[in-house]
């Protein structure tokens, strides 16, 4: 070796150790300032993301939403002071809700100072929309590493929609850092598990393996063979020694990128340099301030200024810049000029993804969509949906989904030739199916969505338990993920208790954030989709019945256009000034239209409200609230299969919610209906009652 090469390496390798260092400092810093936070694991895979964002990442800091950007996503959120240190010293901008680039830093160094405060951009854990560059919201261990798996489906599903000879317009790849914890929790051997059975081979995940969580070593409880695992679950498996080796890093990385049939696990032992000799990886590490006396210690074994904080030496973001910063720039500037020539020869494709990528819609979305006739015997709210989805698939060719193994029950299948199935041996297909793994489903579609792909995913309602933490994080993440829950009440009859959903509909319009919607009828149902296509940034949960809802006279009864406000008035006392209100959602709608004409014959002023989603109705203004409620009937009856909980909202303290007060039996529909009293009959006994106490 020439000494001038001698030189250049040995500059390389201080600017390296340089550039780690400063990483490391700025998460002891930051988390000695807030006095609270997770400086240990931030400081250990300070190498591991240096040389993955250095050395591989296909990431332009000008603009982090390029499309075809490689995904890095931080499954460990307690080490967000990594990912912090890293988008500041590489200079990635901010960019705002409306796509607009900003030129300003995601995170500015004022920001790491102010480390876990009030609207400072560095979060407790990393935050999608709130901080550019952040790929997914992580926090709950193991979602981080199931999302992933969503964005590396997308990749290959969009490289498949898309690519044409010579016009790679889609082919990025997808990293995760996992530690311990994420590994530990079932939702990430139920994503590894379909990763690997779909050989995404894009898809790359880093385990940090210092066994050490919070409450100490992991012999406590936790002594697999991680390796043998994955091994059996089909992906490729490789190690590293010591996370400070930058080039046995470098050779991992490597062998991802050469692996062409499975998903790629790195393991990598890590340990924390300290500066006092018998400090131990423990709790105090992971998740508490190290101590000024530590910190400076610590900062004096690494050849830094002890008494300097948030310090970046000269030639750290330049070194950033040269390298992470160059290729990207360089990759996203020949992708751009690729994506005109791919224009000028496909523009059909062209404008597909441009639509894709900013959330719209294409031309004449909702054609053939069509009302429902009057219908005494009606359809099932499932039934419907699957005819519905299966036009807008048609429509919206970026539309896709699945469900977990119930696709059959759901309706959820795309049947249109050339829906196709996404599998291992074509990534073509639009029907996705996840097996029986709710939790990773949910966090999968959430890494759909985040990869700008609509898409939906299916369960019985019941299931919608095991999905609670993907769809929380749908709402904080603000992202337009489709939850699809049928079977949705003691409607499933014979099933029993086990499957009958009682409390998930009051827990689900807990959640802020989500849409619920419970459409009543068939073109209730048929409106409450034109209505969630057209969302950007609400998740929904669309709660559909499996027995038959008749179908309302339209010409009779308001419009199904009134689901779009919430709330909306279906049949009205004489001149629109009623005695009694009924509110219903869902299958019990019926009944309550059958106590308003009963009680129309009886010339009982009866107003019947159809209410599908709170939430949306919540959004309405205050007059149009009130022309719907008015506050001055205070006789008010909701009929709903499932917990009262919440309906005292709209009825009042005095009104009477008809609804279910324990779990349900095992019996036919019928059967329940009469013992857990959901029948018309039943409906105008509570109205009757309720304007008795007014008189």
């Amino acid at each position: 070796m020439s000494s001038a090469a001698g030189a250049a390496t040995t500059e390389q390798a201080r600017l390296d150790l340089l550039t780690v260092n400063t990483i490391r400092t700025l998460a002891m810093d930051a988390v000695q300032a807030a006095n609270s936070g997770h400086p240990g694991t931030p400081m250990a895979l300070a190498p591991v993301a240096y040389c993955l964002w250095q050395r591989f990442l296909r990431f332009d800091p000008d603009d982090p939403i390029w499309p075809n950007r490689d995904r890095f996503v931080l499954s460990c959120g307690h080490a967000s002071m990594l990912i912090y240190s890293l988008l500041h010293l590489a200079g990635v901008k901010a960019v705002n809700p409306e796509y607009e680039r900003l030129g300003e830093l995601s995170v500015k160094l004022d920001d790491i100072k102010r480390f876990r405060q009030l609207d400072s951009k560095c979060a407790g854990h990393p935050e999608y929309r709130w901080t550019s560059g952040i790929e997914t919201t992580t926090g709950p261990l193991g979602n981080g590493v199931a999302t992933s798996v969503g964005m590396a489906i997308a990749s290959k599903w969009q490289a498949k929609h898309f690519n044409r000879p010579g016009f790679d317009m889609f082919d990025y790849d997808v990293y995760a850092i996992a530690g311990d914890g994420c590994m530990m929790e079932g939702i990430s051997g139920e994503a590894a598990s379909l990763a690997g059975h779909l050989k995404l081979s894009n898809l790359c995940w880093v385990y940090d393996n210092n066994k050490i969580t919070i409450e100490g070593h992991t012999d406590w409880a936790f002594s697999e063979d991680v390796a043998t695992r994955f091994i059996a679950y089909g992906w490729n498996v490789t190690r590293v020694g010591d996370a400070n080796d930058l080039e046995m890093l470098e050779r991992a990385f490597q062998t991802f990128k050469n692996e062409k049939e499975r998903p790629t696990l790195i393991i990598v032992d890590s340990h924390i340099a300290w500066g006092s000799p018998n400090k131990q990886d423990t709790h105090a590490a992971h998740g508490e301030p190290l101590g000024e006396e530590e910190i400076k210690l610590t900062k004096r074994n690494y050849g830094w200024p002890e008494n300097e904080k948030f310090l970046v030496p000269d030639g750290v973001r330049e070194h950033f810049a040269r390298g992470m910063g160059a290729r990207g720039k360089d990759l996203r500037t020949k992708w751009l000029a690729l994506f005109e020539q791919y224009r000028g020869k496909y523009p059909d494709l062209a404008e597909q993804g441009f639509r894709m990528q900013r959330r719209e819609l294409p031309a004449n979305w909702d054609k053939g969509l069509a009302p429902y006739p009057a219908d005494a015997k009606g359809a099932a709210g499932r039934d419907v949906s699957g005819k519905v989805l299966n036009t807008l698939a048609q429509n919206v060719p970026w539309l896709l989904g699945g469900s977990a193994d119930l696709a059959p029950s759901t309706k959820t299948r795309l049947t249109f030739e050339g829906a196709g199935d996404f599998t291992a041996h074509d990534y073509s297909g639009r029907n996705l199916h996840y097996g029986i793994r709710e939790h990773a489903m949910g966090a999968i579609m959430n890494g759909l969505a985040l990869s700008k792909i609509r898409n939906y995913g299916s369960g019985f309602m019941i299931f919608s338990d095991y999905m609670r933490a993907p769809i929380r994080l749908a709402s904080i993440m603000e992202i337009p993920t489709i939850f699809i829950f049928t079977h949705d009440s003691i409607g499933v009859g014979e099933d029993g208790p086990t499957h009958q959903p009682i409390e998930q509909l009051a827990s689900l319009r807990a959640i802020p954030g989500l849409i619920t919607l419970r459409p009543g009828d068939a073109n209730e149902v048929v409106e409450t989709w034109k209505m969630i296509m057209q969302l950007k940034h609400e998740p929904v949960a669309l709660i559909l019945s499996r027995q038959a809802m008749p179908t309302l006279d339209r010409t009779k009864f308001a419009s199904a256009a009134g689901v779009a406000k919430g709330a909306y008035v279906v049949g009205d006392a004489p001149g629109g000034k009623p005695d009694v209100i009924l509110m219903a959602t869902g299958s019990e709608l019926g009944f309550a239209v059958g106590a308003w004409e009963q009680l129309t014959k009886e010339n009982v002023k009866a107003r019947v409200v159809s209410m599908p989603s709170w939430e949306l109705f919540e959004h309405q203004s205050q007059e149009y609230k009130d022309s719907v409620l008015p506050p001055s009937v205070t006789a008010r009856v909701s009929i709903e299969q499932a917990s009262t909980f919440g309906w005292h909202r709209y009825v009042g303290t005095t009104g009477e919610a008809i609804g279910m007060k324990t779990f349900g039996a095992s019996a036919p529909l019928k059967e329940l209906q009469k013992k857990f009293g959901f029948s018309a009959e039943a409906v105008v006994a509570a109205a009757k009652r309720q304007l008795a106490r007014g008189r």
